[in-house]
């Protein structure tokens, strides 16, 4: 793993997700968010923390030319409308996600989706695209105003 600037993961974003991805730096660090970049050995990886002490909230991850984005929803409970009007492909994304197992110290038990209780690290991590992009914004947002209560 081999620290990055903003600037160098943004050049390895593609084309598609460029402005998107810029639009949701600025957001998040004008919300009092933290950054982190990182070249890992299958892609690359921005990282976004917010609170005190801060706890992981957001990750882009760069593989293969996806961008994915995985929001740790840990006040999902609270936006339960704006989760169920998720579009069927973000939907078929959290069902396909693993099923929580807990797997660490730092794991919470995964995240309750519907009926279905699945692993933190994979339930709500989309592919990037014109239909999700808007509304992986509204998740960040959601998220990002529950943790500020």
């Amino acid at each position: 793993m081999a620290k990055i600037t903003h600037e160098q993961f943004l050049e390895a974003t593609n084309e598609d997700n460029k402005g998107f991805v810029q639009e949701i730096h600025d957001y998040l660090l004008e919300n009092g968010c933290k950054a982190a970049f990182e070249e890992k050995a299958n892609g690359y990886l921005a990282s976004y923390k917010y609170g005190k002490p801060p706890r992981a909230f957001l990750n882009f991850l760069i593989k293969s030319h996806d961008t994915k984005a995985r929001i740790y929803g840990e006040n999902a409970g609270g936006y339960a409308e704006f989760l169920n009007s998720l579009p069927c492909e973000m939907v078929e994304q959290i069902e396909a996600a693993s099923d929580c197992k807990p797997c660490s110290e730092k794991c919470s038990g995964g995240y309750r989706f519907q009926n279905l209780r699945k692993c933190r690290y994979s339930c709500f991590e989309f592919l990037m695209t014109d239909a999700s992009r808007p509304y992986i914004k509204g998740f960040i947002e959601q998220e990002l105003a529950q943790r500020k209560v």
